[in-house]
């Protein structure tokens, strides 16, 4: 077993500029798997597949298949057979060890498959904060859809910071050309699409299991402004002396800061994204009318929303979603 201990709050981004500009967040994934992959040692975590678009576990063993890894996802990845294989690599290395990266149920069920299998000393855990799991079906049929219409998709970001870390660009690339995807990105948000035990999801706070959770820093520049950086801030939460022993390996690579869980609040450390009231009516549509149909529906913002939004912003107003 690991200690638990009382949850330490860092806001924190790698030093390196181009690591930190091709992250979502402030690298914080970039920096932890640096440093196992430079000692040799295992990293697990989701990469997308641009062949069947799923989102699947991987064993990651060099910074290129790394560099696959990184960013946001806004899909159920798939573990797969993840588990055992990451269990094998580590009976057949008895010296090396392990960094999984997942969402909250992933690492923290991970973490008890470790556990089980007596080797929770040689890994260690990381889990994501999260804002729910659409089903991965909805993605892939929308990419089909796309690559119906416009040819294969080479390219995905959810996260690209071209405007900054706080206004995210999504977009795929299609025979070299961008393709946004807004209309996916509101869906996600909208909670329409989200999975059944996403709006009961047991890891919506700040106490956990796993090592360490990180994830975007929000709200930075209100709470700790002399430390906000626009090209992306990273949150770490710290719950065991394992997951401290981690933060003390990589911080030589980060610029960071001591924080607290008042400073750092965001609504998925408190509790689970709620069901949308249109979550049952967007289902139906979606068996009876197919993607395209919900997409449009409930992916696009109404002209009339869009004329108020236009007008709110010449007279310093908020914006409506």
């Amino acid at each position: 077993m690991v200690d638990l201990i009382d949850t330490i709050v860092y806001a924190g981004r790698i030093k390196d500029k181009s690591a930190l500009m091709s992250s979502s967040s402030g690298g914080a994934f970039t920096a932890l798997s640096d440093f196992f992959l430079k000692n040799d040692n295992a990293v697990v975590a989701a990469i997308y597949n641009y062949e069947n678009h799923m989102t699947e576990f991987q064993m990651i063993l060099d910074e290129k298949q790394r560099e696959r890894a990184k960013g946001s996802k806004y899909m159920q990845s798939k573990p797969g057979y993840i588990y055992r294989e990451a269990y094998r690599w580590l009976m057949e290395n008895p010296k090396k060890e392990l960094l999984f990266v997942g969402m909250g149920c992933q690492s923290d069920g991970f973490r008890k498959f470790t556990e089980i299998k007596g080797i929770r000393d040689r890994v260690y855990i990381v889990d994501i904060i999260c804002h729910g799991s659409p089903s991965p079906k909805l993605w892939k049929e929308y990419a089909e859809s796309i690559q119906r219409k416009d040819g294969k998709i080479t390219y995905l970001t959810f996260k690209d910071k071209r405007n900054g870390w706080k206004s995210p660009t999504a977009y795929v690339k299609v025979n070299g050309a961008e393709k946004p995807i807004k209309d996916y990105v509101k869906v996600f948000y909208n909670r329409c699409a989200l999975r059944p035990s996403c709006y009961e999801c047991p890891y919506a706070t700040t106490e956990r299991k796993t090592d360490m959770t990180i994830g975007d820093f929000w709200h930075i520049e209100a709470t700790i402004p002399d430390f906000y950086d626009p090209n992306g801030n990273s949150l770490f939460l710290i719950h065991t002396k394992r997951g401290e022993e981690l933060f003390e390996k990589i911080k030589g690579d980060m610029d960071y800061r001591l924080s607290n869980t008042t400073q750092c609040w965001q609504a998925n450390l408190e509790a689970p994204t709620k069901k949308s009231e249109q979550r049952e009516e967007f289902w139906s549509d979606y068996q009876k009318k197919g993607i395209d149909f919900v997409m449009k529906k409930y992916g696009t913002v109404p002209m009339k929303t869009r004329i108020k939004n236009k007008l709110l912003k010449i007279i310093g107003g908020v914006r409506t979603k």
